[in-house]
C-alpha cells in the first residue's frame, strides 16, 4: 500500500525507521525488533541508506524482506550522493521489481571523511532532480521526502530551506517527514509555513526518544535540532543514570507525542536507532490513552 494513502489526521499511524545493520546477525536482530514492534500495527517502517551509498543493496534487500516476510509496509530511502542516474534507474527498477511502493528520495550525506557535498558526474545534486526523474521515468511509486522544522544546517535561513522544500514538493512528492525535533512549537510553526507557500502535502512528525546523552548531543550537532533549556538541564542531571536517563527520554517523547496528535499530526515517525523499548514504551502509552 502506497503511505500517502495510510496518513490520515482522523486515524493517524505510527511508523519506524531503521538502519541497514553490517552483519547477518544484525538483520537477523532488526528482524526480531520488528517482530517486537508488530502487536503496535506499525503504519510502514522505513529503511535508511548510508552515508555515500554506502549501505546500497543492503537497504534494497532489508525492504525487500521485511515487505515479503513481514507484511508490514516498507519504505527505501534513496539518495543521490554516489550514483549516476544510470544506477538510480536501476536500484528503482529493482525497488519496483520486489513490489516496494514507497520510496524516501534524499540527497544524501557526503561520504565518511568528505565534509562537502559533490554530486556525482553524470548524477543530480539536488533530491527535487531525483523527484524529477523518478516522475519522468514513469515509477509508480509513492515519494516522501525530507524536510527540517529548524531549517537545513547548509542552508542560510529558514525561508531559503522553505523554497527548496516547495521546489522538491512541486516535484512530485506525496509526503514529508521532518528532521527530529525536541520542542513541538518549532513542528507546529514550521507547518504553518509551509501551508502559506503552497507545500499542502501531509507532514509527519519526526521523533527520536532520548536514550543516550552522548547520542543525542551528536545528532543535534549534526542536525541542528535545539534541545530545550528544560530538557537540557534535566538530562545533566541523569546523565550517568543510563535506566533514569531513558525514563525521561521516554516520558519527555511521550508528551510532545500526545500533544501532536491532539492538533490533528497525520502519523508520528520514530527514529529508533534499530532499538524497540523506548518507542514501544512510546506507543503502548499512546494507544493506551486513545
Amino acid at each position: 500500500m502506497k503511505i500517502r494513502n495510510r496518513l490520515n489526521p482522523s486515524q493517524p499511524c505510527f511508523s519506524f525507521e531503521f538502519f541497514p545493520p553490517k552483519t547477518d546477525e544484525g538483520v537477523a536482530s532488526l528482524l526480531r525488533t520488528l517482530e517486537d514492534l508488530a502487536p503496535l500495527e506499525p503504519g510502514f517502517v522505513s529503511v535508511t541508506y548510508g552515508a555515500g551509498g554506502s549501505t546500497r543493496d543492503r537497504t534494497v534487500e532489508l525492504v525487500t524482506r521485511i515487505k515479503q516476510q513481514t507484511g508490514i509496509e516498507a519504505m527505501a530511502h534513496l539518495t543521490c550522493v554516489g550514483h549516476t542516474r544510470d544506477e538510480l534507474r536501476d536500484l528503482l527498477a529493482r525497488l519496483a521489481a520486489s513490489k516496494v511502493e514507497n520510496v524516501l528520495v534524499l540527497r544524501g550525506d557526503p561520504p565518511q571523511g568528505q565534509t562537502a557535498y559533490e554530486p556525482t558526474a553524470g548524477g543530480f545534486r539536488y533530491a527535487e532532480e531525483l523527484v524529477r526523474f523518478i516522475q519522468e521515468e514513469d515509477f509508480n511509486f509513492c515519494l516522501g521526502g525530507a524536510c527540517y522544522p529548524e531549517g537545513h544546517p547548509e542552508t542560510g535561513s529558514r525561508d531559503e530551506d522553505l523554497k527548496h522544500l516547495k521546489a522538491k514538493v512541486d516535484a512530485g512528492l506525496d509526503f514529508v517527514v521532518t528532521q527530529l525535533f525536541f520542542d513541538n512549537a518549532f513542528y507546529f510553526d514550521f507547518v504553518e509555513r509551509a501551508r502559506r507557500v503552497g507545500i499542502n502535502v501531509p507532514i509527519v512528525p519526526g521523533i527520536m526518544p532520548i536514550t543516550n546523552y552522548e547520542q543525542v548531543q551528536r545528532f543535534t550537532r549534526m542536525c541542528g535540532a535545539t534541545v530545550p533549556m528544560r530538557l537540557a538541564l534535566q538530562l545533566e542531571r541523569v546523565k550517568d543514570q543510563p535506566d533514569a536517563l531513558v525514563q525521561l527520554g521516554v516520558a519527555h517523547a511521550t508528551v510532545q507525542c500526545m500533544e501532536l496528535l491532539s492538533r490533528g499530526v497525520p502519523g508520528l515517525h520514530f527514529y529508533t536507532l534499530n532499538k524497540s523499548p523506548a518507542t514501544r514504551m512510546i506507543v503502548s502509552a499512546l494507544r493506551a490513552r486513545s
